[in-house]
């Protein structure tokens, strides 16, 4: 074969390779990872807490219970909250993922109209180094903190830009279920109960598959909210393993390595 013709066969081949293997293979919106890759049967499920936590013993309980890990962004007040460091240990203890989800839980930009970035990058890297220290109190090195999950689960390209010089990565859930509204509030106008978001899940699965998915669901919603997604948890992990799902955690499901 002549070289002239070896050497577009050799940039196809590195192309298609590069596609497979790197970043590509993920899901973005506003330059944040939504979605892993779909190739295997394999999801995260992200656990969000800062002021809340009350579903965390039964959440650690029912994925010990089937030797599941999981991912856990607390911020640095909820870590710092000494009622709340036994079952930061025992997320460390048990294998999981801990990451950051800011310090204080700020709304980083506004609900409604364009998406201008409320805080300045000062204050927000102060916040993010603040969460970060709080991590590494508890034995995890600076190296494998590498994902964040912003506060509200808001954010824009600006915030992106910021955790990326932290050498953070944005991640954030991927849509098409009801799973973050486990935090709605009884009687509230956006209720949403714990069985609606189970249906809500299987039947994302059923009609499109959540190979990839980063499934979230928070630590508590408070004492307003009776009705709690933790209990429920088992019984997903039940169904969705029944359907040959694999849960990892989000380091293992976003690595840049096939």
């Amino acid at each position: 074969m002549k070289t002239s013709s070896v050497a577009p066969l050799l940039a196809l081949f590195l192309a298609m390779m590069a596609a497979q293997a790197g970043p590509d293979r993920f899901e973005y919106r506003e330059g944040g990872i939504i979605r892993g890759p779909r190739g295997e049967k394999k999801l995260a499920l992200e656990f969000t807490a800062d002021e809340f936590t009350e579903g965390g013993t039964t959440i650690l309980d029912q994925l010990a219970a089937r030797h599941v890990k999981a991912s856990f962004f607390l911020t640095g007040r909820c870590l710092r909250n000494p009622d709340i460091q036994p079952l930061a240990r025992r997320i460390i203890a048990d294998g999981h993922y801990l990451g950051p989800h800011s310090d204080t839980h700020p709304l980083l930009c506004p609900w409604n109209g364009p998406k201008k970035t409320l805080v300045t990058k000062e204050f927000f890297m102060g916040e993010m180094e603040c969460n970060i220290e709080a991590i590494e109190k508890f034995g995890i090195k600076r190296p494998a903190i590498q994902f964040f999950i912003p506060p509200y689960e808001w954010y824009n390209e600006e915030i992106v830009r910021w955790a990326r010089e932290l050498d953070l990565r944005l991640i954030d859930f991927t849509p098409g279920t009801r799973s973050t509204a486990d935090y709605t509030e009884n009687g509230a106008s956006n209720f949403v109960s714990s069985q609606v978001i189970y249906k809500s899940i299987v039947a994302k699965e059923k009609k499109d598959g959540l190979n990839g998915y980063l499934l979230l669901l928070h630590m508590g919603s408070g004492p307003l909210r009776t009705d709690k997604m933790a209990d429920h948890l088992g019984e997903l992990i039940d169904y969705l393993q029944g359907r040959g799902y694999q849960f990892v955690r989000v380091d293992e499901l976003l690595s840049d390595k096939p």
